[in-house]
């Protein structure tokens, strides 16, 4: 029997992670380092890798390699999937954390219903769902040939309940249908995947309630009142659960949805 130490141990493991340079992204990537494991980190052009880089190795003597990669262009992906699938050594995890998030100014994304945009909508679907099937797809006998392997997808609350349009009034702040509606049918792929693709590989899913972002003070105070625990996230909170489902203190769990909100959707 191992104990706890063994089975938390990513030593002569790899993880990819897309989205690896966003602060949800750097954590995932120093939890993994910090339990030994080598990393392949993923972004779009001109992400600033050498912070996070310095961030590990100051730490950690782990092997770390980044890869540029379009997650909205189908042939980035592909050039990806060609690239991790040529690599000599083994892929354990890959943490699908990227997500078209949008801004305030995007054309036909914080807007009223009747005024988001048909062109919005496919750029949020190609990033929050596609991207991610056509990475497992593509990847998915190199992680079959590897051990312990492990699917973890990033979904959010609002990939489960419907938006509370109060907390955003007196913002520029939304919830677009699109973001909704992406997230939730990833929470749907990561039951798909978990009975399709085992007893290989696990598949589960992270649904992160809301991170503090410098966000107006008057939807803090909003989003707070209405959580459990009081306050908002922080990158550090989602540390736990990524050491959890990477390693084989979770060998034994897949098709799961596990919500880091504080409480926020247990009213």
């Amino acid at each position: 029997m191992r104990d706890v130490k063994d089975l938390m141990s990513l030593k002569g493991r790899t993880a990819l992670i897309t989205g690896a340079t966003g602060k949800i992204g750097q954590e995932a990537a120093m939890t993994i380092a910090e339990l030994g494991g080598d990393l392949l980190l993923v972004d779009h052009p001109d992400s600033d890798y050498d912070t996070i880089k310095r961030r590990i190795l100051k730490k950690y003597n782990v092997n770390i390699e980044s890869i540029n990669c379009n997650l909205e262009s189908e042939s980035s992906r592909q050039l990806l999937i060609e690239q991790v699938n040529g690599y000599d050594k083994e892929l354990n995890i890959i943490i699908n954390n990227a997500a078209f998030v949008g801004e305030s100014n995007l054309e036909g994304w914080v807007t009223d219903f009747e005024d988001q945009d048909i062109e919005t909508w496919r750029r949020a679907f190609e990033v929050n769902l596609t991207a991610i099937f056509h990475l497992s797809q593509g990847l998915i006998k190199k992680l079959k040939s590897s051990k312990s392997s492990s699917i973890i997808n990033i979904s959010s609350i609002y990939g489960i309940v419907g938006p509370d349009f109060s907390l955003y009034e007196g913002t520029k702040m939304g919830n677009p249908a699109a973001y909704a509606a992406s997230k939730g049918g990833l929470v749907q792929l990561t039951r798909w995947l978990a009975t399709t693709v085992s007893p290989d590989i696990r598949v589960n899913c992270i649904s992160p309630g809301g991170v503090w972002r410098n966000q107006p003070s008057v939807f803090v105070e909003r989003y707070e009142s209405k959580t459990p625990l009081g306050r908002m996230a922080t990158e550090e909170d989602f540390k736990g659960i990524i050491a959890y489902l990477s390693s084989d203190l979770s060998a034994y769990v897949t098709g799961q949805n596990i919500v880091v909100d504080g409480g926020w959707t247990v009213w």
